[in-house]
């Protein structure tokens, strides 16, 4: 079974720096039929203005995860942790316990674009944690790329870990390329479109499109020109 999450239905607010799409309910934004769907909590996709972010903040028991589509963003959290991740870099934070953080557009002229993730994580009272990498989308075209995944096995594979039996993968492909994943027994699938447009299993999806995937075993994307996607494999 696929479901579609149309760019134009998510929830939608725009305060002047801050132009925002919620594919689950979010903040003031609530849809009841879109609360979640299996971990993945929060998808939101987010364009900053030069010289605006989020002011510090807390967080108690969430993976957070930030895919930074254009421009960068800079981290600073109250475990001593800071950094700056440019686009195509991928930042996870293991809430935990609680942790305060920002995240803020460092530049004075360059926009933000970029895509915050919140997994529901397996086991709660881990200790704060934080982690970024670059992953090149020139360097990933025409394959699926994990991005993050499980501690356990993730760092073998050259991802980010969390504490959440949930994988995200990225995809960036050229016009008529085609990569498929298999889906163990029982697990589902989110498809989220960031650029371009490209056929699931046969199904036209566009820029700003998701689709909770169920009861299937293939997942089948294929680009109608170039695309960049996000796939999650979630138990």
């Amino acid at each position: 079974m696929i479901t579609f999450r149309r760019s134009k239905d998510r929830g939608h607010a725009n305060n002047g720096w801050l132009d925002t799409y919620h594919s689950f309910s979010f903040n003031t934004y609530h849809d009841p039929d879109w609360m979640k769907f299996s971990s993945l909590r929060v998808l939101n996709e987010d364009r900053i203005e030069p010289g605006y972010g989020f002011s510090p903040h807390s967080h108690q028991e969430m993976e957070i995860i930030t895919y930074v589509v254009a421009g960068e963003v800079k981290h600073d959290d109250n475990a001593g942790s800071s950094g700056v991740v440019r686009a195509g870099g991928v930042q996870v934070m293991s809430a935990g316990t609680g942790i305060v953080h920002s995240e803020v557009n460092p530049s004075d002229s360059e926009p933000l674009h970029l895509i915050q993730i919140w997994l529901l994580p397996d086991e709660a009272g881990v200790s704060p944690r934080h982690e970024q990498r670059s992953f090149p989308p020139a360097e990933r075209r025409g394959e699926l790329t994990m991005l993050v995944g499980p501690l356990s096995s993730a760092p073998e594979h050259g991802a980010l870990g969390i504490h959440s039996d949930s994988f995200l993968y990225g995809l960036a492909l050229a016009d008529g390329q085609q990569v498929s994943h298999e889906l163990a027994k029982g697990r589902r699938a989110w498809v989220q479109v960031i650029a371009g447009q490209l056929q699931l299993n046969g199904m036209q999806l566009a820029a700003g499109d998701g689709a909770a995937i169920s009861q299937q075993r293939r997942v089948v994307l294929t680009a109608d020109g170039d695309v960049e996607a996000l796939l999650f494999d979630l138990a």
